[in-house]
């Protein structure tokens, strides 16, 4: 069978664990795309360490979790997202201003929607947490 898009097979694996109360979490394949979204979880504290495992395939990653996660999701098609139109795309898609964040794949790679706004960069949403 041929996955479509990993991304989203990957944040819905992670939700799915999370609301099953793991602690840990198996997921494959691995892309970079994949790696970088989870440091930007990571980094924001939504996720613990993650370990990457490489085979001769595509890899796998064991996700640490720390029971933060409400929703995690891709967005497919991948809109665009303008400065000036920021706060529309703020309000559609995460519950609260405050509380949750956007992550999209620009010019300067892969950051969260606060990160683009304070670079004054628009890129393409591929997903959110909260």
């Amino acid at each position: 069978m041929v996955r479509i898009n990993p991304l989203a097979d990957a944040l819905k694996t992670i939700s799915n664990a999370e609301k099953a109360g793991k602690r840990q979490v198996l997921i494959r394949p691995c892309s970079g795309i994949i790696v970088k979204f989870l440091s930007v979880m990571q980094r924001h504290g939504y996720i613990d360490e993650f370990l990457k495992i490489e085979n001769r395939r595509s890899g796998k990653l064991i996700v640490n979790l720390l029971g933060r996660i409400n929703k995690c999701r891709a967005i497919s098609p991948r809109y665009d997202f303008k400065t000036k139109h920021s706060e529309k795309w703020i309000g559609n898609i995460l519950p609260s201003r405050q509380f949750g964040f956007l992550v999209l794949t620009t010019s300067y790679g892969i950051l969260d929607h606060q990160e683009a706004l304070k670079k004054q960069t628009g890129g393409k949403i591929i997903g959110f947490f909260y």
